[in-house]
């Protein structure tokens, strides 16, 4: 991965916009990383979702909270004492599936999980239908927003589930690697939707048996 430039070498356009998340995270974050470290996170998180953005005026907001993931997964790498079960769900757009598995583990798991997603080619925005079709099902997504894979989280995590993304998952030794055979949710209705959308919480469920962790909704 190329090094992003740094904070001082942005437009100042583009430094108001993220300006006040790297001052936030940087006090977050005092005392674990350095300001450099921390300004690396945040322009680089930046650049690698403006690339797709259709409207900047909150990719602020989305590159914070995209850097925030990133230090703490690298948080977690560099800790001697063991966390909590780390999951990152891939697919390529990061529109759909990826976040429908997310949204159901973080609903159904509660705080005892450390659930990431990325996409191999992220969109834009979550596909509309998807949003919707968790909504029925009481689990609101609406504020994520698709990203990449960093090397970071792969790390961090103890298992990868991949939803079509092929041969360009990232591949890391040591990680467990599952395959979810999903039909990809755009371009569907919201009938066929609710299918895959159902499909994987039973999917969900099991991996919560497989992790060993216990369901926090009654």
């Amino acid at each position: 991965m190329p090094d992003p430039r740094q904070f001082r070498d942005l437009p100042p356009d583009e430094k108001r916009l993220i300006g006040r998340s790297l001052q936030e995270l940087q006090r977050e974050f005092h005392g674990t990383f350095d300001d450099e470290t921390i300004e690396h996170f945040v322009v680089d998180s930046y650049e690698r979702l403006a690339a797709k953005a259709k409207v900047k005026t909150f990719i602020g907001v989305l590159a914070e909270r995209f850097a925030r993931q990133r230090l703490q997964a690298m948080a977690q790498i560099e800790s001697s004492v063991p966390g909590k079960p780390g999951v990152l769900f891939l697919c390529v757009h990061n529109a759909g599936r990826s976040q429908m598995a997310a949204g159901w583990l973080r609903t159904i798991a509660g705080d005892r999980v450390n659930v990431y997603t990325g996409g191999s080619e992220p969109g834009a925005e979550l596909n509309p239908m998807v949003v919707d079709a968790m909504a029925e099902a009481g689990v609101d997504i609406h504020e994520e927003f698709p990203k990449p894979w960093t090397d970071e989280i792969v790390r961090a995590v103890d298992i990868v589930i991949a939803m079509g993304c092929g041969d360009v998952c990232p591949i890391y030794p040591g990680k467990r690697y599952v395959d979810w055979d999903l039909d990809d949710p755009e371009g569907k209705d919201v009938s066929a939707v609710r299918v895959i959308r159902d499909e994987i919480r039973g999917r969900v469920e099991a991996l919560m048996t497989t992790l060993g962790v216990a369901s926090s909704v009654e």
